[in-house]
């Protein structure tokens, strides 16, 4: 499958790695330039682009930038994308790091937000799961305890398509709802960093409650 990878930090650089190595055609960008990339290439077989270029025929694409970057993403991103592209959100609201997004602050799930910036729906996942978990903690399906990671989006076939791609990186899935319902996984939740099986992780999301805790306000 033609995959794109926007964003080459820890979630996108091990996406990248793994995906590779399940025999997807994975092009990967970042905000410095293909030239940056070249060990991450190197390494992966994966093919270093310009954030515009990624999404060129890409059945997926995933965003996995800070918030604060989303608005400065390239115009028409996802122009050239295969029809019916699924668009994974890993996006997190760092008020920190990403200063004070007013939108989210009054209550919009960051999801939301970001579909708003780019212009098309996404699927709302990896936002809470660790990096490295991507590398080592993949299990074959029905394996016991195997771990499970929280779903969310409006789009059924788009949420299938992102299921079935992390069923083949050897985590269970538990379907968080749509993107209004995307606070239940947003940072300080039970979810968020939750390692459980997917039992435990349908227990963690229905313990959330939508109010966003001072830790994670600006």
């Amino acid at each position: 499958m033609k995959i794109g990878i926007i964003g080459a930090g820890n979630i996108g650089g091990n996406l990248t790695r793994r995906l590779t190595a399940l025999g997807h055609d994975v092009s990967v960008a970042n905000s410095r330039g293909p030239e940056t990339l070249k060990a991450l290439a190197e390494e992966t077989g994966a093919t270093p682009v310009t954030a515009a270029e990624a999404a060129q025929g890409a059945r997926i694409v995933v965003v996995t930038v800070p918030l604060k970057a989303v608005p400065d993403l390239p115009a028409g991103i996802l122009d050239g994308a295969a029809d019916g592209v699924a668009v994974i959100d890993t996006g997190n609201y760092y008020p920190q790091r990403d200063g004070r997004i007013a939108a989210i602050e009054d209550g919009l799930t960051e999801s939301r937000w970001t579909e708003q910036q780019i212009g098309h729906p996404v699927i709302k996942a990896f936002n809470g799961t660790y990096a490295q978990d991507i590398l080592d903690k993949g299990q074959p399906q029905g394996a016991p305890g195997r771990q499970a990671l929280p779903v969310a989006g409006d789009d059924p076939a788009a949420k299938q398509a992102v299921r079935d791609l992390i069923d083949e990186l050897g985590f269970d899935t538990v379907d968080a709802g749509g993107i209004d319902d995307s606070w239940h996984q947003q940072p300080g939740t039970p979810v968020y960093g939750h390692r459980g099986d997917a039992d435990a992780i349908a227990e963690a999301l229905a313990e959330a409650s939508p109010e966003r805790t001072a830790e994670w306000r600006a």
